[in-house]
């Protein structure tokens, strides 16, 4: 209730504290009621973005140039998924960085519409190698995991070794004298061969190179001697008769390449290396899109044709929930940071 207050002036109102209160109380329902609305509001228009999504064309980032495994993955994935989400999926090349600039790009993508082809090389690799501009494991989300593709030992024609018995002991026999290509320190290849090292107690000297297809030329032309790169690089060229393949990194044999044993069937343990490739997006991204990827990823993985197109570069299609895949890339990324800890890898 108002009462009035007499001075020597007249006389002015004043408010009685209770009115305060519930004046307070007021403005208290209508700040909520204003938030409620506006939160409905912001739900209802991500759920419509969601629901619309895709509205326009995706792309799907390579962290290499053209013709390599992750570009050739990333492809036979785009072919298929843009008629499934009924929009252009343009496959775009960012290399650098040991695959981890079209990573960052990604990670820093707030769009909706941005997602990367991800291999071990740049997700369970690099960080523990490089200062990243993005946390690997927070601004990237695992989505789908689409294959993987094993680690092959080829020598030159004409290194006097048709075996890895054979070449164990010519690497005895001359320490440091024979010497390994890669596409780079820290690649699959370089680690591979780390491994092959341990393993067998030998002394291989490393020659990185910027990229497998000027090891593998190398290789071919006698410069180095052998080479731990992925079956997708090196199949044309073990198909053409230019390098001897010796093992295969892999706990089975590949149908690619039946009459070639893997290492622990040539008599050398703990020997299994490869590449693999999933599709990672934004952490932000909406999880309704996430699952829509996801989904349409493992319904293409399953058609004859995409499984058929694959399969030719050596790949095996390994179908996992995302959450199995996130799973995944949490212990790849255990077990690479232990092995580079143990065997005292740097980049170059």
């Amino acid at each position: 209730m108002k009462f009035f207050q007499f001075t020597g002036m007249g006389r002015r109102p004043s408010i009685h504290p209770a009115d305060i209160l519930g004046d307070m109380e007021e403005m208290k329902r209508r700040l909520l009621l204003a938030c409620t609305a506006f939160a409905a509001l912001a739900t209802g228009t991500a759920g419509a973005q969601t629901a619309d999504w895709p509205a326009k064309p995706v792309r799907i980032l390579v962290g290499s140039a053209p013709g390599g495994g992750t570009d050739a993955m990333a492809r036979a994935v785009a072919d298929k998924l843009g008629p499934a989400l009924k929009v252009p999926v343009v496959v775009e090349n960012r290399p650098g960085a040991s695959n981890t600039l079209a990573a960052d790009l990604t990670a820093r993508s707030s769009d909706g519409y941005t997602m990367v082809m991800g291999v071990s090389t740049a997700h369970a690799i690099a960080p523990h190698l490089l200062k990243l501009g993005y946390d690997n494991d927070k601004d990237l989300v695992p989505v789908a995991m689409v294959g993987s593709v094993p680690n092959v030992l080829v020598v030159n024609n004409s290194l006097p070794a048709g075996t890895v018995a054979e070449l164990v002991a010519l690497a005895k026999k001359s320490p440091g004298n024979l010497n390994f290509a890669s596409s780079g320190s820290g690649s699959t290849q370089h680690i591979a061969a780390e491994l092959f090292k341990e393993a067998t107690g030998t002394f291989i000297t490393h020659i990185p190179y910027k990229g497998s297809s000027p090891a593998l030329m190398d290789l071919m032309a006698g410069q180095v001697q052998l080479s731990f790169d992925t079956l997708a690089s090196v199949l044309p060229h073990i198909q053409a008769g230019k390098v001897k393949p010796l093992a295969v990194a892999s706990a089975r044999r590949n149908p690619r390449l039946p009459n070639v044993p893997t290492f622990a069937e040539a008599g050398v343990k703990d020997v299994e290396m490869g590449a693999w490739y999933g599709l990672y997006m934004p952490a932000a991204t909406p999880k309704a899109v996430q699952e829509r990827v996801h989904q349409e990823v493992g319904r293409l993985l399953a058609l004859p044709d995409t499984r058929a197109r694959l399969e030719a570069i050596g790949a095996e299609i390994t179908p996992m929930s995302q959450a199995q895949f996130a799973a995944f890339h949490a212990t790849e990324n255990k077990r690479y940071a232990e092995l580079i800890k143990r065997r005292g890898i740097k980049a170059e």
